[in-house]
């Protein structure tokens, strides 16, 4: 019986590989266990996530020369507090009344 070749995106055609401390191992098979996936299937599909999330993380901003200077001048000057801020850290706290 033959079966249908593999999606592309589905082939694993690539090893991985790396070293762990026995407690990581056990840790990563019983939480694989937990979902019923194999432990390379836990592992890829974790490390997949995580590199999504850090990648997506990842901003690129192409500014001119005056946006970019406003941007640079935003960062490096605190925000000035609002004035029922500093009418509240001005007054006495209710313990000192």
């Amino acid at each position: 019986m033959a079966t249908a070749p593999r999606d592309e995106a589905q082939r694993r055609d690539v090893n991985i590989n790396l070293r762990a401390p026995a407690q990581v191992k056990d840790l990563i098979d019983r939480a694989a266990r937990v979902l019923g996936k194999s432990r390379s299937e836990f592992m890829l599909e974790s490390a997949r996530r995580y590199a999504e999330d850090v990648l997506l993380d990842q901003r690129f901003f192409l500014l001119d020369e005056k946006r970019h200077a406003a941007l640079m001048k935003s960062l490096s000057e605190p925000p000035r507090p609002p004035a029922a801020l500093r009418k509240l850290l001005a007054g006495k706290s209710p313990w000192e009344k």
